[in-house]
């Protein structure tokens, strides 16, 4: 695990965005643990995100030519990170991200920046479902642009409905890597080492045993 993944885990922790105990999810499923990027939700809190962000996608060592955020979670996301990789790379990478209606005056449209272009990375919390991932090819794709991938904090590594995750079933279904910050191999290894945290362990991977991949 590298350190800028450690330092990640921690400020979730601190922030509140990662919890544990008991979660009830969406899929029905009961959770040991929960993770929300929407608790990252002042300046301060969403410019330190950005950097972890930009720092994964260095590490990542991929190469595109703009940042793309799906409407809504992914708007704060693609901002923050293109202004962190900007100050820490001394070089910029443009964003865009998407209205969830067409704007009907102006210049009209349904997608706000830079124009898509080139090769696009698109940026999102976690991956469930995969919803937003296919709206956005769809998006980059209509723009003739190139999806060349996607950047999310967090890789549940998870069953969805088949006998893979929803990462997996993107990135095979679209042939473009899914980068994460960090994984849930990451927060096991993390908590392993707090005696605060390391109780928990057992039902994590309890639950990884039910539903990991």
């Amino acid at each position: 695990m590298l350190d800028y993944q450690k330092q990640f885990i921690q400020y979730s922790l601190d922030c509140g965005v990662l919890k544990f105990g008991e979660f009830h999810l969406k899929s029905g499923r009961i959770s040991p643990y929960f993770f929300n990027t929407g608790l990252f939700n002042s300046g301060a809190q969403l410019a330190k995100l950005g950097q972890f962000y930009a720092q994964a996608l260095i590490h990542s060592g991929l190469k595109v030519d703009i940042l793309y955020g799906p409407a809504y979670k992914g708007i704060p996301l693609v901002s923050a990170a293109s202004i962190a990789y900007a100050q820490m790379q001394d070089s910029d990478i443009p964003f865009a991200f998407n209205r969830k209606e067409a704007k009907d005056h102006g210049e009209g449209g349904n997608l706000v920046g830079a124009p898509l272009k080139g090769n696009v990375l698109i940026l999102d919390d976690v991956i469930t479902a995969g919803t937003s991932v296919r709206e956005s090819v769809v998006i980059i794709n209509a723009a003739g642009a190139t999806p060349a991938g996607v950047l999310i904090a967090l890789d549940r590594q998870e069953k969805g409905e088949n006998d893979i995750s929803a990462i997996q079933e993107v990135s095979q279904r679209y042939a473009m890597p899914v980068i994460s910050i960090i994984a849930l191999e990451h927060i096991i290894e993390f908590i392993a080492g707090d005696k605060s945290y390391n109780v928990h362990i057992a039902a994590i991977k309890e639950y990884q045993k039910q539903y990991g991949i």
